[in-house]
Order: structure tokens, then sequence, then C-alpha cells
């Protein structure tokens, strides 16, 4: 992930002192444990100033309003009391050279500052720390000890001390292109560690679009570099210098992240602010699927390793209550043949009454033949009760598997993230397994994000066909959304999402939208990578829910057969995503 580098502070605190100084603060939210949200209103419009200290994604820019969840956060509790109602009347830079902004605030513009709110954006070191007019701490967003630093710590009622300022020369425009050529090249080494190592404020992102505009390599050493090599370079260097004093700033996307350099830009946009936020959005909404997929994906396996574990020790314990009729059979024959037992026998054989085949009956020598004939009986009743309580058991078990099979296909499903309804479709298989009661509450978890939409795909003869993405998608298309005149689908005896094949009154389905929505249940179920599938399609109103029935789960009747090709799926998907 592609952190804030001066470079790109120094555009963002010039655009938001462009835009947003004077302003009223009017909120004050904590997100998470490193986000904060900042309401601000000028006479233009309001919006919403984002300050975040996590660790891989420091940074500061405007966004998206906060969620309206409770905020139960220490920290903007302290920042509420103090800053609500005040004006931001400056955002200045601690040193020309170094990654800490001091938002200050007073009563009101042209009055002194009450409030030093400093943003220090310096990766996994990166803080926010609250300081009163006399720079005396009030409350950081976590304190800094003795013990978990020996250079600088940040804490509650000691005067706030800047970050140690970090080691180099400082870049000027007055510097000759000889004693700059001098300075890099004395030490051979990559291009792009030789200018990070020497100057300050210097970011391999900088170096990779200033070598970028000379066409060279950011790591290739500097022994290789021509004389024209050195001064494009230079020339590079000496306009990244003037950008930065005169704020002529060119944001937009690169192929790996985003720039506010002119040399690496392969899509200029208009608004930092903007490329921040999408940027952010986008790797911290990629990392948190990644994670949630994982966790779900291990969660829903052990359970389902469980469950089945179960359900075998129950079909063990009814295959033994299946020899229940071979205990009472031995009990009637011992009984039929009382005479033939002789004390102290361990065994008898006796002849069958319906085949004459002799069987060996197990005896206790202790006990005599009335007594081992009652403990036949006994352990021929032990058994059947143990079928009618066993039977029970498995088929609740085996609903319980059906289901977190059912969960398992529709996590199979989304394995890449590619937009915030991927992940908010993960969100909501995390808070149906929370009401399931298999997983513990989350916290973080944010029931005001917009519903996940089921995918939607045109048919060759421009219907639609809308396909679940997870289980409450495949119960509202099935239960809510679909009419009379709709097709629904399902892989037969496979788990798999629900589909609709979405139909006008009076319009009649083509065999080949059958055979494409049959074709996408298939692809979009457990047996994707088979090459045939069978599928079923029935009129939504032959489709019910069981009572009691875990979400997802459906039983239907007046069912047609389809087979259901995957591959041919796989490809209509991709000549959509590439139109």
């Amino acid at each position: 992930m592609q952190s804030v580098d001066l470079t790109t502070l120094v555009a963002v605190a010039q655009d938001l002192r462009s835009r947003w100084i004077p302003a009223r603060t009017e909120q004050i939210f904590q997100r998470d444990r490193y986000t904060l949200a900042i309401a601000l209103r000028t006479l233009q419009g309001r919006d919403w100033l984002t300050i975040s200290w996590h660790p891989q994604a420091a940074r500061l820019c405007m966004a998206d309003p906060p969620p309206k969840v409770p905020d139960t956060f220490t920290f903007s509790d302290q920042l509420r009391h103090q800053l609500n109602g005040l004006a931001l009347i400056a955002i200045a830079q601690q040193d020309p050279w170094e990654r800490v902004l001091d938002l200050q605030f007073a009563q009101r513009p042209g009055e002194d500052p009450l409030w030093h709110l400093y943003v220090e954006i310096m990766g996994k070191y990166s803080n926010v720390i609250l300081t009163d007019a006399q720079n005396q701490i009030i409350t950081p967003a976590y304190q800094v000890g003795s013990k978990q630093s020996s250079v600088r710590t940040v804490q509650t009622g000691q005067p706030y001390e800047p970050p140690p300022p970090l080691m180099g020369k400082i870049p000027t425009r007055e510097e000759t292109y000889s004693d700059w050529q001098e300075r890099v090249s004395l030490v051979p080494g990559q291009l792009q560690r030789q200018l990070c190592k020497i100057y300050r404020g210097v970011s391999p992102a900088v170096v990779q679009s200033l070598a970028k505009g000379a066409n060279l390599d950011p790591k290739q050493n500097t022994e290789t570099l021509s004389e024209a090599d050195w001064r494009n370079v230079f020339a590079g260097w000496q306009k990244w210098l003037e950008i930065l004093q005169t704020g002529d700033f060119t944001p937009g996307w690169t192929e790996k992240g985003y720039t506010v350099l002119p040399w690496d830009c392969v899509q200029p946009v208009e608004d930092v602010q903007d490329l921040l936020r999408d940027y952010y959005q986008q790797q911290l909404n990629q990392q948190a699927f990644q994670q949630l997929r994982h966790q779900l994906t291990q969660k829903v396996s052990n359970l389902l390793g469980k469950a089945r574990q179960k359900a075998q020790t129950f079909r063990d314990r009814l295959q033994q209550s299946g020899e229940a009729e071979d205990y009472r059979s031995k009990a009637d024959l011992l009984m039929a043949y009382l005479h033939q037992w002789q004390p102290g026998m361990a065994e008898i054989t006796l002849n069958d009454f319906e085949t004459g085949n002799p069987i060996k009956i197990p005896l206790n020598p202790e006990k005599n033949a009335v007594q081992n004939a009652q403990a036949l009986y006994k352990q021929h009743q032990k058994l059947k009760r143990a079928k009618s309580a066993v039977q029970p058991l498995l088929e609740d078990v085996q609903r319980e598997i059906d289901y977190l099979e059912q969960v398992e296909a529709s996590l199979h499903q989304i394995e890449d993230y590619q937009n915030p309804d991927d992940l908010q479709t993960l969100s909501e298989i995390r808070e149906e397994l929370i009401q399931q009661g298999y997983l513990e509450a989350h916290r973080d978890s944010d029931k005001n994000n917009p519903e996940s939409q089921p995918y939607r795909y045109p048919t060759p003869s421009g219907f639609e066909v809308w396909i679940g993405r997870n289980n409450r998608q495949n119960d509202e298309l099935t239960f809510r959304m679909a009419n009379e005149y709709d097709l629904w689908f399902h892989t037969q005896e496979i788990p798999g999402s629900h589909v609709l094949l979405r139909l006008e009154p009076g319009a009649v389905a083509d065999d080949a939208d059958l055979q494409y929505a049959a074709d996408l249940a298939a692809y979009f179920s457990r047996g994707r990578q088979s090459d045939q599938v069978p599928v079923v399609y029935t009129k939504p109103k032959f489709v019910y829910k069981p009572k009691g029935a875990k979400p997802g789960i459906a039983i239907y009747k007046r069912e047609q057969v389809l087979w259901g090709r995957s591959s041919q799926a796989k490809q209509h998907l991709q000549k959509n995503s590439e139109k």
C-alpha cells in the first residue's frame, strides 16, 4: 500500500487551506481505532475531514460521512469536548520537510489558537495529538511510553515535542547540478536508494516519478547513468522542487497507485481529496476483504468438519442399532432351546428358525440360559431406543451441514475484491453467521451500509438473470423479489446460488435463455469445476422455505431439469466484463 509522502501531504494541505480555511467544527466522530472524521462547514458547504493514523494508511483528506452508529471511543469524546463549535483557522506545516501538520482551532477567525491538533503522518509511527495553546498534550490518539520508545514519549500532561528530524540534506533549488550530481554519485548504489538516503522529503514514489520522466529505472545503479541521464533526472528534480514551492500539483492515477506529480500520471483527476479517498478506501476494503474472507472460510470449514464428524458418529450408532433385531432373534432362539444350554457355556450354536443355518450366540458363563436371553432382549430394546433418539439428531446435523455447505459455496464464489459490494456481501455473511450463533458479535460491523446487490446479467433475448451472492440475497430473490412470471433455477442437490430469470408478463423464454440461466446456476455453485451440472428450474410459487429452516434453504416441486455448463457461463462472464 502506497504511503502518503511529504509531496502528497503538501498537496493535500494546500488544497485544504484554499477551500476549508476558515471552517466551523460541527461534529467529531471516530470511525474505528485508527480513523477520525471531523465535520467542517464553510459558506460554500459542509463535508467531512478524515484523519487517520493507520500504520499502513495514515492520511488526511476529505472523505465520505461516517456511519450512523454509536461512537464509543474516548479519544473522539475528548476532542468533541474541546473542539466542537470552534473554527479551524489554519493548517500549518510543523517543519517544511517533515510530515507533520498543525491544525489550529480558535473561537473565531483572526484570534489566537486555543488548541492544536498535530497530525503526524509517519507510517507505523503515525499519531494524532491534541495540545492546548501552550503546547501541553491534552490527549493523543495513543500514548507512547518510555518502554515503547527511548527516543520520544507522547503522554498526556507532558509538553509536545515534534518528532526527531530526519537525517539528510534539505533539498534546495539553489544547489548546482555539479554539486547535486557529485553528492548522489559519491557512493555508487541504486538511484532510488541514494536520493532517499541523502535528501530529506524524498520518497520512493517521488524517485519513481522522476525516473519515469527521465525514461530510467529507479533501481538503476548510479554508475550506469550517462551524462544525459543525470541531466534529465536533475531537470525533473528542479521541477519537483518548483512544484513544491508553487503548489502546481498534478493529482492522478499511476499504473500502481497514485501521484501528485506530472511525469508518472496516466489518468489525471481534478481533486486530490477524491484521489486519496478512493485509493485508500479501495486498499483498505481489499485488505479487509481478504482478512474477512479468510476468517469466514476457516470458520465455516472448521464448523463443517465438526458437523460431518458428528454426523458420521450418528450414522455409526444407527448402524449399530440396525443390529437390534439380530439380538432379539438370538434371544428367541435361546428361549426356544433352553434344554440345550449347559452350565458354564461361553457360547451356544443353534439353528435359525427360518433358514436352518447354525447361529453362534455368545453367553455369559456366570448366568443361566434365561438370564442370558433377558440380557439379549435388553440389548435389543436399548438399540431400538437409540435408533429413535439418534435419527432426529442425524437429521438436525444434516440440515446444519446443508446450510454450512451453502454458506461455503457463497464464499467460494467471492474469490477476489472488485468493488465495495464484494466486501458488503462478506459482511452480510458474517452477520448471518452471528445471527445463527456461529460467530460472536463484531464491534466494528456497520449495519448502516447499503445492502449488497445480486449479480445481474443479460440473456441472449435481452431478459435479465439475477444471481444471489449470499443467503440473504438468495432469500430476497426467491421469496420477495420473484414474481409469478419469473423462473427459478438451482443446482440439483448441490449447494449454490438461487438464480432468477426475470420475465415480463406474457414473455416466453427461449431455449437459449433457459440454457444461459442454467449455465450461470452451475457456475455459481459448488459444481463449478464439473463440465455438466444438473440444474432444476420451476416457477417461484413452487419454491418453499421449510418451517424453521436456516437462511438460503429452500425446497421445490414441479421442477424440470437442464444440464448447466460452467465453462460456457465463464465465457459469457468474460465477454460481459470486457464490454
